[in-house]
């Protein structure tokens, strides 16, 4: 009897665990006795942990002595700080912090010197910490979706910087520090309070891709038409009335674009002066022939 009833209370403690809340995987692995390392995966890249949609109110202490992972993705959780322990991780490569609940980043990022990729969108950000530019070799960096409205002089340190996003945040005017970033490709800077682009946006000699929809833009400079290497110039949803003379020297635009994905020029939704509207819809040909004429005989 006694024996029976042990059988059915091990069967109901069964039922119990199976029914409860599921253990995170770090959880999981400790409990069971294995080592946190066991969590990492080797690739043929980079060691790399993935914590992703766990969760996370907080990150776990043991994280902090895994010196050997180089790609870490801490996305999509409730975290609201990272602590200063991040700075130990100084052989990482690849960081995702993004759709998380951050206010700001520990300044002892700038001791991930190896880092080459920072995604930090989807949080609410008010400020980037000077120190992130103490790590020289990042390429990627993205600040979208945040409440940034400036970013510190130091960023013109981070020459290496090939991509960067900062759309959807509060910028009113393009910082002075992303004009010496020369090696720009991609500059994203959508869905802000723009409210015109300087002329030094020359500078960016290397810059293919430039996104400016969704802001108040009245016009283009004159400048940006001597940016050889643009292949994408997204202005849709803008106020500008008129496009510079100039414009047909951008070669690499193939067409007027009209699907978000597609490259070329795009300009719809703005309030173009008369002609411009019926030129453009004549394509990209018609509109260079249009402002290569207008400026011969002005």
């Amino acid at each position: 009897m006694g024996s029976e009833h042990s059988k059915n209370e091990e069967r109901r403690n069964m039922v119990f665990l199976r029914k409860g809340p599921k253990l995170p995987a770090w959880e999981d692995a400790l409990l069971a006795g294995r080592e946190p390392k066991s969590l990492l995966k080797r690739g043929l890249r980079y060691v790399s942990l993935s914590l992703i949609m766990k969760g996370m109110t907080t990150t776990p202490d043991f994280l902090w002595g895994l010196h050997e992972v180089q790609k870490l993705n801490l996305s999509r959780n409730q975290l609201v700080v990272i602590p200063p322990s991040l700075g130990k991780l100084d052989r990482l490569v690849v960081l995702n912090l993004g759709g998380n609940c951050l206010k700001c980043l520990p300044k002892e990022i700038g001791l991930l010197r190896n880092l080459k990729v920072l995604f930090v969108n989807m949080n609410c950000l008010k400020e980037v910490p000077a120190e992130l530019s103490l790590c020289r070799k990042l390429e990627v960096l993205s600040l979208s979706h945040n409440c940034i409205s400036q970013l510190p002089l130091s960023f013109t340190d981070l020459t290496n910087l090939r991509k960067l996003n900062l759309s959807n945040n509060r910028f009113v005017q393009i910082p002075l520090c992303i004009f010496a970033l020369r090696s720009l490709d991609f500059l994203h800077l959508g869905s802000n309070k723009l409210e015109n682009i300087a002329e030094s946006i020359q500078y960016l000699v290397n810059l293919q891709i430039f996104i400016v929809e969704n802001n108040n833009i009245r016009s283009l400079p004159r400048s940006l038409c001597y940016i050889s290497t643009l292949e994408l110039l997204n202005a849709d949803y803008n106020a500008i009335q008129t496009l510079p003379d100039d414009l047909y020297l951008l070669r690499r635009l193939r067409r007027i674009a009209w699907n978000p994905m597609d490259k070329g020029l795009h300009i719809a939704h703005n309030p173009l002066a008369r002609p411009l509207p019926e030129v453009v819809e004549g394509g990209l040909d018609v509109l260079f022939n249009y402002l290569r004429d207008k400026k011969e005989h002005n």
